[in-house]
C-alpha cells in the first residue's frame, strides 16, 4: 500500500470550520436549548474539526413546531409547483458552484476521497436536485369516470388530488452525508412537504452548509430545519406525533426501533437499511472487467456502503486466480487522508468503527480464514484498516452473515453443478447484488433468482437517479430515487361531487 499525504485546506473551508455550528430552526441559526455542543473529528488524523450544537428533545420540539407552522400556515403552501421547481434549481446551481468546498468538507468530516466526494457525491446531489425540480410541475391527479351504482340516475364529477404528506422527519447516515440528505430533501420539497433533518452526529457539517444554501435560495423559514445531535434527538423526532412521516437511512437494528417508536400516531415510515450483498463471478466473465469491478464493489468508500459487495462468490475453476488478483489490487491501493485526490482508501469513520471491523476480521482469522491481503489495522494516526480479502471462510461465519461496514470481503467458491443462487439468497438482507458473465441468458436468469432490490450485471453500484433504490427483506421498506419515491411524500385525496 502507498501512503499519501494531506494537502492544505481551502480557505473557505477553513473559515467555515471556525464559525459556530448552530441548529437551523424556523429560518434562524440558534444554539441548542441546553447550550451544549459536541465535537466532530477528522477520521484521518483524529484532530478536532468543529464544535457543533448538541440538539436534544427540546430542540427537536422547536424544529417540529417550526416545520408544522411552515406547512400549516406559512407561505410554503402557497408556492406554486413552478416556484418549487425554480427554488430547487437555484439550490442545485449553488451546490454545483461550491462543489470544491463541499467536497473538502465531506473529505474532512467523513474521510472519503475529495475526488470521489466532488465527482460522485456532490455531482450526483446536484443532478438529483435538478431531477426532482422537474418533477415539481408534473404531479398530477386523475378524473375517473365513476359509475355510482348506489345512486342511480345521478350525475357526478370525480377527481383525485395529490397532496403533500406534511411534516417529514429525515434521519441520514454518516457514510454519504450530503448525498443522503439530498436523496430525501429533494423529493420532499418537490412535493410540497416541510422537513426536519437529523444528520449523523459523526458527519454534521455538510448538512449545515446545505442549510445555508437553502436559505440563500429563498426557502421560506421553517421549511427545512436541521437539528444536529445524537440518537436521542432522532428518537424524539420519531416519537413526535406532529410528524407525519419518517424517512430513515441507516442500520437495520435502528430501523426496527424506528418502526416501534413510530406506532404512536401510525406515521408513515420508509427505511433504507443494511445489506450483505452477494457479488457473483461466473467462470465465463470478462476478468479484465470483473477483477477491478469486484475490488471496487467492496473497497469503494472504504467498504462503508450499504450496497458493498462484501460476499464474493467466484466459480471454483477460477477462484484462486480471481481472488489473488483482487488481493493484488487491495494491496496496491493508496491510503491516506481523503483531502488528497490520490487517496483510494481513506479512514473509517471512527475508532469504534475501526475496532468493530477489526473484531470481525480477527474472529474470521481465528476460525480458520486466510487473509490474502490486509487483515490488520494500519499503524498511523487516524482510523485505518488495511483493505482485506478473506478466503477459507464458512457460510455460517459472522464475516459472511453480518454487515461489517468496512473494507473486508469474504470470498467463497461455488460450482457450476451446485449453482450460486441459494448461497446468494442465504441472508436476512436483500439490498443489492452483482453478476459477472458473458452469457446473456445466465445473467437474466440469475438476476431473476436473486432476491435484491438492485441487481447489477457486469458492473457494480450501477446507480441512476431514474432507477428505484431500496431493499428486500430486512434491507428496508419503500424505494428512493426515480418517480416512485414521490409516492412516499404524497397523499391521494378522492373528491366526488354530485352535480
Amino acid at each position: 500500500m502507498t501512503v499519501v499525504s494531506q494537502p492544505v485546506l481551502h480557505p473557505r473551508v477553513d473559515s467555515f470550520l471556525r464559525e459556530p455550528k448552530r441548529l437551523l430552526i424556523g429560518g434562524e441559526w440558534v444554539a441548542a436549548v441546553s447550550g451544549r455542543t459536541f465535537t466532530t473529528h477528522d477520521p484521518a488524523t483524529g484532530r478536532v474539526l468543529a464544535e457543533v450544537a448538541h440538539g436534544e428533545d427540546a430542540d427537536v420540539t422547536r424544529a417540529v413546531t417550526a416545520a408544522r407552522r411552515a406547512f400549516d400556515d406559512g407561505p410554503w403552501r402557497r408556492f406554486t409547483p413552478l416556484e418549487r421547481q425554480r427554488l430547487l434549481w437555484r439550490v442545485a446551481q449553488a451546490l454545483a458552484a461550491r462543489a470544491d468546498e463541499f467536497a473538502q468538507i465531506e473529505a474532512l468530516d467523513n474521510g472519503k476521497s475529495v475526488s470521489v466526494a466532488e465527482h460522485v457525491d456532490i455531482a450526483w446531489a446536484v443532478e438529483i436536485l435538478e431531477y426532482y425540480a422537474g418533477w415539481a410541475t408534473k404531479i398530477e391527479g386523475s378524473t375517473p369516470q365513476v359509475s355510482m351504482p348506489f345512486a342511480p340516475g345521478g350525475v357526478f364529477h370525480a377527481y383525485t388530488l395529490r397532496e403533500p404528506v406534511g411534516v417529514v422527519g429525515q434521519i441520514v447516515p454518516w457514510n454519504f452525508p450530503l448525498l443522503m440528505a439530498v436523496f430525501k430533501i429533494a423529493p420532499a420539497l418537490a412535493t410540497g412537504n416541510t422537513v426536519v433533518l437529523k444528520p449523523a452526529e459523526q458527519t454534521p457539517l455538510s448538512a449545515l452548509l446545505l442549510g445555508e444554501l437553502l436559505a440563500d435560495a429563498g426557502l421560506p423559514d421553517g421549511v427545512v430545519n436541521i437539528v444536529t445531535g445524537f440518537g436521542d434527538a432522532g428518537a424524539a423526532l420519531v416519537r413526535d406525533e406532529r410528524v407525519d412521516k419518517i424517512a430513515f437511512t441507516g442500520s437495520t437494528e435502528v430501523g426496527k426501533e424506528i418502526v416501534r417508536a413510530a406506532a404512536g400516531n401510525l406515521k408513515r415510515v420508509s427505511l433504507e437499511l443494511g445489506g450483505k450483498s452477494p457479488n457473483v463471478v461466473f467462470a465465463d466473465a470478462d476478468l479484465d472487467l470483473a477483477v477491478p469491478g469486484a475490488a471496487n464493489a467492496i473497497f469503494f468508500n472504504h467498504g462503508q456502503a450499504c450496497t458493498a459487495g462484501s460476499r464474493l462468490y467466484v466459480e471454483d475453476t477460477i477462484f484462486e486466480e480471481f481472488t489473488a488478483k483482487v488481493a493484488d489490487i487491495a494491496a496496491g491501493l493508496r491510503v491516506g487522508s481523503g483531502l488528497d485526490p490520490a487517496t483510494e482508501i481513506g479512514p473509517l469513520i471512527s475508532a469504534d468503527q475501526r475496532d468493530k471491523v477489526m473484531g470481525y476480521v480477527d474472529e474470521g482469522l481465528a476460525e480458520g480464514a486466510r487473509a490474502l491481503s490486509g487483515g490488520t489495522r494500519l499503524d498511523r494516526d487516524g482510523f485505518f484498516v488495511a483493505p482485506t480479502v478473506l478466503v477459507g471462510v464458512g457460510p455460517e461465519s459472522r464475516v459472511v452473515r453480518e454487515e461489517i461496514f468496512g473494507p473486508v470481503v469474504a470470498a467463497q467458491p461455488f460450482t457450476a453443478a451446485d449453482g450460486v443462487t441459494a448461497a446468494a439468497n442465504d441472508t436476512v438482507y436483500g439490498l443489492a447484488a452483482g453478476i459477472w458473465t458473458r452469457d446473456l441468458s445466465k445473467a437474466h436468469r440469475t438476476a431473476r433468482e436473486i432476491r435484491a432490490g438492485s441487481v447489477w450485471v457486469n458492473q457494480y453500484n450501477g446507480f441512476d437517479t431514474t432507477l428505484p433504490f431500496g431493499g428486500y427483506k430486512q434491507s428496508g421498506w419503500g424505494r428512493e430515487l426515480g418517480a416512485g419515491v414521490l409516492e412516499l411524500y404524497l397523499e391521494t385525496k378522492a373528491v366526488n361531487i354530485a352535480l
